[in-house]
């Protein structure tokens, strides 16, 4: 990784009172402390202005999701007349010394916007019965201070950024240069409300205009707003399984690759699909070989691959919009499952099955979670590992000691998309055509748990899909992956050829 130069290019004592130094001047670039190169010459500083090719777009297209960014904005305008909206994408964060994390924009930003880039913040300004939407972002690196050459985010350095006319004609919005923001929301007068946790500086600037009871209202909205998935998320939704589903046939191909290292080799293959295709993993992968899968979320990612044991790998691909899968497959790595293994993940099936069954519009929220628990309520009774009736295993939680989580989840631009909605909207809810959902129950049977026995024990099944609910029922996004222990013998045979 090459060094930044980051030297100072200029006395500041000087340029603030030279009339011809634009103000964003005025602060030198900052100088590395062990850089290679005490200073920049003038004639060095002089040649680097000039000598550039003109780069900008001018035959670009508004982004695929224009329309539907734009929608999102008037019901968001409607539901808060005559206040000021302000949400941040964030900024970026430190990794390590001088090193970042890779930039994820706010869910709510981008969800309104489609835009993805570090600093930028979206502005509703009230006007008349609705809002004017201003996107505030950095600019192109400016070349006459050298900042794009010499500073550590310059053009130079991380990637040229869209100039604000192009970003106005790709998501449709007024831009403007949002180094000015902080200033102007410092003057405004009026109702505001900000997304909170995201950008200190806009916070900050802010602080005595809002409150956080207001601003929770806001995130609420924005978090409910995402519970009924327009036609764009669903196909979104619908490519990141896909890729996934195609990440998952990358795995069962290479686990005699895993046996010879470790769970990290699955992780790595996973992780190249997701990077090929979309922009990332929607979450840390789950690669849990053998009593590991016990673990609900074991991202360690670093044990044995056993022939004999089972694999859990729970992972999901991230679209370039951000719309991530959420599934899991337990698979023998052997290809073949025991008789206890396969009367344990029959039991998880069985639970999945009336799960997904439970899924339709109308229907509560909590129909697909009580269903499922029913079944494996059921089959742990049947196995003697609880005493009955099943009521009172249900009444009083019992069979938790086995199953340990919920059945599922909202899924979309966030894993567990939409968890600020209140929750007589979401847990106490009704389902809606549009809805995407998990459904994944599990058994997990700890290693060292000694009220179960011995041949059970470190032996764990979670079977999960992405459901989307329809006008009659559901649809199963992910069943390009089998789920029947015995399609899964079958298909993980042909895959291994």
């Amino acid at each position: 990784m090459a060094e930044e130069l980051n030297p100072a290019v200029s006395d500041p004592a000087a340029d603030a009172a030279d009339p011809e130094i634009p103000a964003e001047a005025e602060e030198p670039i900052k100088q590395r402390k062990n850089g290679l190169y005490p200073g920049v010459s003038d004639e060095l500083a002089e040649n680097m202005k000039s000598g550039w090719a003109d780069t900008e777009l001018h035959d670009l297209e508004p982004i695929a999701q224009a329309a539907e960014t734009a929608a999102r904005r008037a019901a968001l305008s409607a539901r808060f007349p005559g206040e000021r909206l302000v949400i941040p994408a964030g900024n970026l964060k430190t990794r390590s010394n001088d090193t970042e994390y890779a930039f994820r924009a706010s869910v709510e930003y981008a969800y309104l916007t489609g835009n993805q880039t570090e600093d930028g913040v979206l502005v509703l300004e009230p006007e008349g019965d609705g809002h004017t939407a201003t996107i505030y972002l950095l600019p192109r690196s400016d070349r006459e201070n050298g900042e794009f050459w010499l500073d550590g985010q310059g053009e130079l350095w991380v990637g040229r950024r869209h100039s604000l006319t192009e970003a106005e004609k790709l998501y449709g919005i007024p831009a403007s240069d949002v180094r000015e923001l902080a200033d102007a929301l410092r003057e405004a007068t009026g109702p505001v409300r900000v997304v909170r946790g995201h950008d200190a500086g806009i916070e900050a600037a802010l602080t005595d205009k809002v409150t956080a009871e207001r601003d929770e209202e806001l995130r609420v909205f924005l978090s409910e707003a995402r519970l009924v998935k327009d036609e764009f998320e669903i196909g979104e939704l619908q490519k990141a399984v896909d890729s996934t589903v195609r990440g998952f046939e990358d795995v069962v191909k290479v686990l005699d690759k895993a046996e010879a290292t470790s769970e990290r080799y699955i992780e790595g293959t996973f992780f190249l699909r997701a990077r090929v295709e979309g922009n990332d993993v929607g979450y840390g992968s789950i690669c849990a070989a053998g009593p590991h899968a016990c673990t609900l979320h074991w991202v360690r990612n670093d044990g044995p691959v056993r022939s004999g044991d089972l694999l859990l790998l729970d992972a999901g691909v991230e679209t370039h919009t951000y719309y991530t899968a959420d599934v899991t497959r337990t698979l023998p790595i052997n290809g073949t499952y025991t008789e206890l293994q396969k009367k344990i993940y029959d039991a998880v099936y069985d639970a999945q099955e009336a799960g997904i069954a439970a899924v339709k519009p109308g229907a509560k929220y909590r129909d697909f979670h009580d269903a499922a628990q029913r079944v494996l309520a059921e089959r742990l009774v049947e196995w003697g590992l609880v005493e009955g009736p099943v009521e009172r295993v249900l009444e009083l939680g019992l069979q938790r000691r086995w199953t340990l989580h919920g059945t599922g989840h909202m899924l979309g631009m966030d894993v567990h998309d939409c968890a600020a909605a209140r929750v007589e909207t979401y847990v106490d809810g009704t389902l809606e055509p549009g809805m995407v959902l998990t459904v994944e129950p599990g058994l997990y049977f700890q290693a060292d748990d000694l009220t179960v026995p011995e041949e059970y024990r470190g032996i764990a099944v979670r079977i999960e899909d992405d459901i989307l609910v329809t006008a009659d029922g559901n649809r199963n996004l992910s069943a390009g992956l089998p789920r029947r222990s015995d399609e899964v013998e079958e298909w993980m045979a042909g895959l291994k050829g």
